[in-house]
């Protein structure tokens, strides 16, 4: 599939910047850590320590270069990737296909809150390696929190205005970055080019099998390649080539800084590291402060694209729904940068929360890396549906690569399922994602079972009767109804009784407005289907996953361009502007329901329904939902009965 973003598969100076500014933070600042935590205090030897260096780089060629970089690039939809994205492509082949893909969005999304802390506090710590800071700058100790809880503030603070001005400086600032990572690396190499060796498999075989309690350091060794996952998130925002040409020299640079690493720790005459970052102690201490400072600053880049990518998956969640629809705002005028308040909230405290309760990077390693490893295993999960019916490719070749995976993510797995118990705090945020997301799937599911439709054919005489009675008040000029009926010929029965029930509404043109979310992410096209001559308007509006409705604004659009065309008679008929206001009389009939006291239920079908009509409480309204004005807006409200009440029993009291 062609991306429709053209100017994303050119490769120009620029957009290489802009995908070094935006795609690796995550797995670009991963040196600071990921070593570090597969040696932690253990005895160094050269099993250990190359052992080490030789898995990470062998996870990076597998799983990073192969499945991401290669392979899962080319699942793109229409130029974006992403969980959703890539659910969008392959869902028609397999129901069972929802929960996985809700797995992989909650994980990852909870990935945002950690990489923030871990990212920051490693930088910060650094300071603690300069002299005549080592008893100021102590990690866990309050003041270093202090610092890291005071940048997080101001970078989740700072979300509400954009980063249309700061975003300019990511390219340059993780390209410096990168260079300082190959320039340290190769110096270090230059000096010990022995360290070389470390790349051979077998260093890596030895230490998964020899060394004590081997296997269970795969845990560590995955932190080099957690930001992959993210990585096929933003492709939208650089393009696949864009992406894999940089890779090239972000790949070298991490590598290079790994084996830096590792042929330092070797040469040092100390039995374990104890407190030692290796990755500032082997800067020139000369360096040492412009390193802090470009860390720091790559980490808050890391940290941003992170929380923006969290925005992101809510919006795509709330327009395939799968996320009760919340408060978007667009803080600037760059496409695609949206700005959700009530994420925001909940991405700063989880990250203030974590901060506060491991106090220091080194104990947060221990609570990385589980979520991301169940997103790396569904993104698996669906990119196999995808590359069997989208791609078509061999099925014994496609069983082949998915078993290498599979195997190299459930390794992983089980190694960072062991350390289940440093993370027990973080398990809740992750199951209020997860049921918020299965809640609202499912109970929309078990509600839009009870949508009736009817032809509205049956109704057009007596539509235009109505219309046309001078007895009954008119309602307004143009009455607008949002419809689920994305077939021209059908409406809910529920809106056939809103017009003609009770106090019938008379109007001039009736309209029935479909918004259809498209498997595409940018799409915006309608198509109009009159059903009696300008008296009866079917409206469909065709959004991508990663449009905001706007449904007062579009239908605006439609009518103004149908009068323009002269399609419609509109143009020469009255449209209920008057001398006093010139806007025509629009008003719009959202229909909302509630659940009914007379429901029987189930256990599982009222826990669903129950959660489902208190989460809509908490979020938006329809008619706001929708993009529609208050003031052109009725609201009327109709109750959901799902089962019920059978065999109500009542007896009537014999008379004194």
């Amino acid at each position: 599939m062609k991306s429709n973003q053209p100017h994303l598969n050119r490769v120009t100076y620029a957009s290489l910047l802009i995908a070094l500014g935006i795609i690796y933070g995550d797995i670009g600042t991963s040196p600071l850590y990921a070593l570090r935590a597969v040696v932690g205090n253990r005895h160094i030897d050269e099993t250990l320590v190359y052992g080490g260096v030789s898995c990470i780089f062998w996870t990076l060629v597998f799983q990073t270069t192969i499945k991401y970089i290669w392979l899962t690039l080319q699942a793109d939809n229409q130029g974006e990737g992403g969980v959703f994205s890539l659910y969008a492509l392959v869902k028609r082949y397999g129901r069972h296909l929802v929960i996985p893909t809700i797995l992989g969005a909650t994980t990852l999304l909870a990935d945002g809150i950690i990489t923030p802390p871990i990212s920051v506090a490693s930088a910060i710590e650094g300071l603690n390696s300069v002299k005549g800071m080592e008893n100021i700058i102590v990690p866990g100790n309050t003041l270093t929190v202090s610092i890291v809880i005071l940048i997080l503030s101001a970078l989740f603070f700072f979300q509400r205005f954009g980063t249309q001005f700061i975003g300019k400086t990511f390219g340059p600032v993780m390209a410096l970055w990168f260079a300082m990572l190959l320039s340290i690396g190769l110096l270090n190499i230059i000096k010990y080019p022995d360290v070389l060796k470390a790349l051979n498999p077998y260093y890596g075989y030895r230490l998964l099998t020899q060394y004590p309690q081997g296997f269970w350091l795969l845990g560590s060794v995955f932190l080099c390649t957690t930001g992959a996952e993210a990585l096929y998130s933003d492709l939208g925002h650089c393009g696949i080539r864009n992406i894999r040409i940089t890779w090239v020299f972000v790949k070298t640079s991490l590598v290079a800084c790994y084996l830096g690493q590792a042929a330092w720790i070797m040469h040092q005459n100390v039995p374990e590291l104890g407190t030692i970052n290796p990755f500032f102690d082997m800067i020139p201490h000369w360096f040492l402060l412009p390193a802090i400072f470009i860390a720091t600053a790559a980490t808050i880049i890391a940290s941003q694209a992170l929380i923006s990518g969290s925005f992101t998956l809510i919006s795509e969640a709330m327009n395939l729904n799968f996320w009760p629809r919340v408060k978007v705002r667009q803080p600037t005028d760059i496409k695609g940068q949206i700005y959700i308040p009530s994420v925001n909230i909940i991405l700063w405290v989880g990250c203030i929360l974590m901060i506060l309760y491991f106090r220091n990077s080194s104990h947060m390693e221990a609570a990385y890396g589980f979520s991301i490893t169940i997103a790396m295993m569904m993104t698996t999960l669906l990119l196999t549906y995808y590359l069997l019916y989208k791609k078509k490719w061999n099925k014994f070749f496609v069983a082949a690569l998915v078993l290498v995976f599979a195997f190299i993510e459930i390794s992983f797995f089980i190694a960072n399922a062991a350390k289940i118990k440093e993370r027990w705090m973080f398990l809740f945020f992750e199951l209020f994602i997860f049921m918020t997301m299965y809640v609202w799937y499912y109970a929309r599911k078990i509600n839009n079972r009870f949508v009736k439709f009817a032809d509205i054919g049956k109704y057009i005489p007596l539509l235009k009767e109505l219309s046309e009675d001078d007895a009954i008040p008119k309602t307004a000029t143009h009455l607008i109804y949002l419809t689920k009926a994305n077939n021209r010929a059908h409406i809910e029965e529920k809106i056939i009784k809103s017009i003609f029930a009770k106090k019938p509404k008379r109007a001039d043109v009736y309209w029935f407005v479909h918004v259809h979310r498209t498997e595409e992410p940018y799409t915006r096209t309608y198509d109009v289907s009159e059903l009696a001559d300008d008296k009866v308007i079917k409206v469909n509006i065709n959004l991508g996953f990663r449009e905001q409705p706007k449904t007062e604004l579009h239908f605006k659009k439609i009518v103004k361009d149908l009068v323009a065309n002269k399609e419609l008679s509109l143009h020469i008929r009255p449209d209920g502007s008057t001398r006093y206001n010139t806007e025509p009389d629009f008003k719009f009939v959202v229909i909302e329901k509630f659940l009914s006291v007379e429901n029987e239920f189930k256990l599982r079908d009222g826990l669903l329904l129950n959660s489902y009509f208190f989460l809509k409480e908490l979020g938006l309204s329809d008619e706001k939902a929708f993009g529609l004005d208050k003031s052109d807006v009725i609201v009327e409200h109709t109750p959901l009965v799902y089962n019920p009440t059978q065999n109500i029993e009542l007896s009537r009291n014999q008379p004194i």
